[in-house]
C-alpha cells in the first residue's frame, strides 16, 4: 500500500513488499472514518479507511491497512465506491463480491501504512468510556516499532450505523456497552490470524503468538477456588467448626480420573497441587501443601514479571520501578537474550552454549580491564608472537588481509588524559593557540579530555569549530558575539511570534520535537529534576505567562498525561530543536536528533547559544543520516560493507550467505554515532574522538568493524542478531584502540596494492587466484595484481580527513 510517514524520516516503510506487475490486492474489510490524530487538536484529525487487503501472488498474503480519504478521493469515485461497497456488504465471504484495488500512490507526508499480518505482535485495544467517547487499537510491530493509532469513529461510521444489529461478532465484547468498530475489525482478523487476549493485560490482544507467549499470557496465576481443594484434602472438611456448612470449603469431586484432577485447569496454583491422597490429610499436611503452592506462585509470577520487564516495550519504565521490582531484570539483558535465541529456533542447549559463552566474554573482557589497571603498576613483558599485537589495552589479534605488511600499533594512552592545566599551556596571554589545530586533534584522539568540571565545555567548541582556534581572544570573542546575535535572530522568526508558533505545520513539528526530548535521556540530572513552575507564586506565574507560552514547546501545555513530565530543561533543548528546524530547512528536525543533542546540551551546562552552535557542527557531520531518502545511510552501509569484504573476506561470506550483507543490525550504531549503545560518559569520550577526524572522516565505520570483529566467532557460529544485544556491554578504550589499528591495516593494504599496481599494471595470467568480494570492490588472499583493482571510491574516501 502507501508508506507509513516515520517521524525520523529514516526507518524504512514497512509497505515495501517487493510487489510485481502480476500481483493483485483484492480487498476484503473495510471501515471508513477511522482516524489519526498527528497533534492534540482535533481539527488535526485525520479521517481514513481501515482496510484487510489480500495479495493474490505466489505467495499470498494478508495486509493490515490504513488509507486517508485525501488519497482515495485522489484516485476518484471508483476507488472510493469500492471501499464503501466492501463495508456495507452483509456477509463476511470473501468470494462473494470479489473487488480489486489499485495500489494508492505514495506520499511522504501521508500517515497511511500496509503492513503484513505476520509482522503485527499486538493490538493495544482501548474500549468506548465515558472518559474516552471513541475507542482506539494500537498497532505494535514485531520489530518494537508502533503504528499511529486507529480511533473508531463509529457515530460518523455508515457501516456501524446501519448495519451494527446485523453484525454478530465473534469475539468477546471489549467495551462495557456492546460491540463497536475496534471489536468488529478484532472479528474479522481471527479469521486470518490466531488472536489472544492476555491475561496480564486485558487491553493486550497478541496476533499470531509463540508458544512462550502463549505461556505467559494465557496462564491464570491465581484461581479463587485453589484454595479450597487444598483445605479440601484436609480433615478439615469433616471435623467439628463453629463455620457455617455453606460457608466451609466444598468437597472433592469423586470423579478423578486423572492421576491430577487439577491438570485440565489453568491456574498454575491449580496445576501446582498434588493428585489427593485416598486418606485424609492432618492439618500439617494441608499447612505443608497450602506454603508449598505458594510458593510455585511466586516462582510463577516471577518468571512472568521477567517475561514482560524483558520486553523491549518495558525499557524505558524501568528506571521508574521499584528496587525490588528492578531486581526482576536480569544483569547486561540475560532475558532479553534468551528470548531472541528462543524466537530465532535455537534449541535449549544451543541457547545455553550461545548464553555461557556470551556470559565467558563478559567475564573476560572484566578480567582483562583489572589486567590492564595492574599494568599501569606493574607492566607486562612484550609478546613475541607476530601474530597478536600486546599493549597497555591486552592482546588481541590482528587481521591480515595481504602478506608481509608490518603489524601497526595503536597510539592511543587514556591513562594521561588532557587536563585544565595542558589546555592552558597550549595558549599564550593573547589567547592565541601555540601549537597548530592537527597538533591539538592529534592529543584529543590519542589521550582524550579529562573529566574535569566544564573542560569539556571549553573544549568541544573548538574541536567542533565553533570557536575559531588560530585567533586571538578579541578576535574570537567578537565572532562569538556574532554567533550569539544569530541564534536570537533565528529564534525570534518562531519565538513571540503567535501566527508562526501556532501555524499547523510548526505546531506538527513542536509535539514530535517535545515527545522525543521528554524521553530522551531521563536518567542525565538535568532532565530527570521535576519542574518547579507549579510552585511559583500567583504574582511570579502571571508574570511569566506569555514566557511560557513560548518555551513551551508541547502544543498543549497542560497534556501530560501520557508522556514523561517535561521540566525547563526539557523545554529548553526542545527550544534549540525547534530554532534548528527554522535554521535547517530543507532537512528540518527528524526523529533521532534529541539523541545527539542531549549529550552536547548536558556538556554544555544548559546554555542555549552554545549548545546550539555545537548542535549545528555536529549536524553538519551527521546530516547525511538524516536525509529522508535515506541514501546517507544506505551509502555508509554499503562502505561498512565492502570495507569488510576488504578486511574479514571470511566474515563477509557468512553474512551474504545468511541474507545479512544489509546490515540492519549496524544501522542505529552508526545513525546516531553509537549513543545507544555505550554508557552516558562513555559516549562524550568516543564523540570526541570521532570528531578530530584524525585518521578518517568516517572513523565510526571502523569502530562498528572493530565491534562485529571482537564479536566475529558468536557471529560466524550462531546469529547476527546477537549484534542487536551488545549494547552497554562493550569496552570503549579497547575497541578505540582496536579500530586505531584496524585503519592503520587498511590504509596499508590499500597502500600496498597501489604500490603493486604500479609495479605490475598488466593483468596476470599466472594462475594468481582472484576473488570478488563485494559490489565495485576485489580483494585477493595476499595476492597482488589486477585483483586489487577494483576498490571502490567509497573505501578510498574512508582515507580523507579533514573538512572544509
Amino acid at each position: 500500500m502507501v508508506e507509513i510517514k516515520r517521524t525520523s524520516g529514516v526507518v524504512e516503510s514497512r509497505a515495501s513488499h517487493s510487489a510485481t506487475e502480476e500481483d493483485r490486492y483484492r480487498l476484503i474489510y473495510s471501515k471508513s472514518k477511522v482516524y489519526v490524530n498527528p497533534t492534540a487538536y482535533a481539527k488535526d484529525n485525520i479521517p481514513g479507511f481501515v482496510a484487510l487487503v489480500k495479495r493474490e501472488a505466489a505467495n499470498s498474503i494478508h495486509l493490515l491497512a490504513w488509507i486517508p480519504e485525501t488519497l482515495l478521493n485522489e484516485r476518484g469515485t471508483s476507488e472510493w465506491d469500492k471501499f464503501v461497497r466492501i463495508e456495507e456488504r452483509a456477509t463476511q465471504d470473501e468470494d462473494d463480491d470479489i473487488v480489486l484495488i489499485d495500489l494508492p500512490t505514495q506520499r511522504p507526508e501521508s500517515y497511511a501504512f500496509s503492513v503484513p499480518l505476520t509482522s503485527v505482535y499486538s493490538l493495544d485495544v482501548r474500549s468506548p468510556t465515558l472518559s474516552s467517547w471513541y475507542g482506539s487499537i494500537g498497532i505494535n510491530l514485531i520489530n518494537g516499532d508502533t503504528l499511529p493509532t486507529l480511533h473508531f469513529h463509529d457515530d460518523e461510521s455508515r457501516s456501524f450505523t446501519q448495519h451494527s444489529s446485523e453484525r454478530k461478532s465473534t469475539v468477546p465484547r471489549v467495551g462495557p456497552k456492546g460491540s463497536w468498530g475496534g471489536e468488529d475489525l478484532l472479528s474479522r482478523l481471527r479469521s486470518y490470524a490466531h488472536i489472544l487476549r492476555s491475561t496480564l493485560q486485558p487491553s493486550l490482544f497478541l496476533v499470531d503468538p509463540s508458544r512462550a507467549d502463549i505461556e505467559a499470557h494465557s496462564t491464570q496465576i491465581f484461581a479463587d477456588d485453589a484454595v479450597d481443594d487444598i483445605l479440601a484434602q484436609s480433615s478439615y472438611t469433616n471435623s467439628h467448626s463453629p463455620v457455617p456448612a455453606h460457608r466451609r470449603p466444598r468437597p472433592l469431586s469423586a470423579s478423578a480420573a486423572s492421576p491430577n484432577p487439577y491438570s485440565h485447569r489453568s491456574s498454575v496454583l491449580h496445576r501446582s497441587l498434588a493428585s489427593p491422597a485416598s486418606g485424609p490429610q492432618t492439618s500439617s499436611q494441608a499447612h505443608m501443601a497450602l506454603l508449598q503452592s505458594f510458593s510455585n506462585i511466586t516462582r510463577a509470577t516471577r518468571h512472568a514479571a521477567q517475561q514482560i520487564l524483558s520486553h523491549p516495550l518495558a525499557k524505558p519504565i524501568i528506571p521508574h520501578l521499584p528496587d525490588p521490582v528492578k531486581s526482576l531484570v536480569n544483569a547486561n539483558g540475560e532475558w532479553e537474550w534468551g528470548s531472541w535465541v528462543e524466537k530465532g529456533g535455537v534449541g535449549e542447549f544451543e541457547s545455553a552454549r550461545v548464553y555461557l559463552a556470551r556470559w565467558a566474554r563478559i567475564v573476560a573482557e572484566e578480567g582483562e580491564r583489572s589486567r590492564r589497571r595492574e599494568a599501569q603498576v606493574l607492566p607486562s613483558a612484550p609478546s613475541s608472537d607476530s601474530n597478536e599485537e600486546e599493549s597497555s589495552l591486552g592482546v588481541f589479534e590482528l587481521l591480515h588481509s595481504t602478506s608481509n605488511l608490518p603489524t601497526p600499533k595503536s597510539s592511543r594512552d587514556t591513562r594521561h588524559p588532557i587536563t585544565e592545566e595542558v589546555w592552558k599551556d597550549w595558549f599564550a596571554k593573547d589567547g592565541r593557540p601555540t601549537i597548530r589545530i592537527e597538533e591539538m586533534r592529534q592529543e584529543i584522539f590519542r589521550r582524550g579530555i579529562s573529566a574535569e568540571k566544564e573542560l569539556r565545555r571549553t573544549i568541544w567548541p573548538f574541536l567542533l569549530g565553533v570557536l575559531e582556534w588560530d585567533v586571538n581572544t578579541t578576535e574570537r570573542d567578537r565572532k562569538w558575539r556574532k554567533k550569539r546575535h544569530h541564534y536570537q535572530q533565528l529564534k525570534s522568526e518562531w519565538y513571540g511570534v503567535p501566527e508562526v508558533f501556532d501555524r499547523p505545520d510548526v505546531l506538527e513539528e513542536r509535539h514530535r520535537i517535545d515527545v522525543d526530548c521528554r524521553r530522551t535521556d531521563r536518567t542525565q540530572p538535568l532532565f530527570s529534576t521535576p519542574s518547579t513552575s507549579d510552585t511559583e507564586s500567583g504574582a511570579n506565574t502571571g508574570e511569566k505567562q506569555p514566557h511560557q507560552r513560548y518555551s513551551t514547546i508541547s502544543p498543549n501545555i497542560h497534556d501530560i498525561g501520557a508522556q514523561s513530565p517535561s521540566n525547563e530543561h526539557i523545554d529548553r533543548m526542545a527550544t534549540i530543536l525547534l530554532t534548528f528546524n527554522f535554521y535547517e530547512k530543507e532537512l528540518g528536525y527528524v526523529q533521532g536528533m534529541s539523541d545527539l543533542c542531549a549529550p552536547v546540551y548536558v556538556v554544555m551546562d544548559a546554555n542555549e547559544e552554545l549548545t546550539f552552535w555545537c548542535f549545528v557542527e555536529f549536524m553538519n557531520r551527521m546530516k547525511q543520516n538524516f536525509l529522508r531518502d535515506q541514501s546517507g545511510m544506505k551509502k555508509q552501509l554499503l562502505t561498512l560493507q565492502q570495507l569488510i569484504a576488504v578486511m574479514d573476506p571470511e566474515l563477509y561470506r557468512h553474512f551474504e550467505k545468511t541474507d545479512g550483507l544489509n546490515l540492519f543490525f549496524c544501522f542505529r550504531w552508526i545513525l546516531i554515532a553509537f549513543k545507544r549503545e555505550f554508557p552516558f560518559d562513555d559516549v562524550l569520550r568516543l564523540w570526541e574522538v570521532l570528531w578530530t577526524d584524525y585518521y578518517s572522516n568516517e572513523f565510526v565505520l571502523f569502530v562498528a568493524l572493530t565491534i562485529l570483529e571482537s564479536h566475529r566467532d558468536m557471529i560466524l557460529r550462531y546469529l547476527v542478531e546477537y549484534c542487536n544485544e551488545l549494547n552497554m556491554t562493550i569496552e570503549l578504550d579497547s575497541t578505540l584502540a582496536q579500530a586505531e589499528v584496524l585503519f592503520l591495516s587498511f590504509a596499508q593494504i590499500i597502500a600496498d596494492i597501489d604500490r603493486r599496481k604500479a609495479e605490475d599494471p598488466a593483468p596476470s595470467t599466472n594462475g594468481i587466484r582472484r576473488r570478488a568480494t563485494g559490489p565495485n570492490t576485489t580483494a585477493t588472499d595476499g595476492s597482488s595484481g589486477a585483483g586489487y583493482s577494483l576498490i571502490s571510491e567509497n573505501l578510498r574516501d574512508l582515507l580523507k580527513t579533514g573538512r572544509a
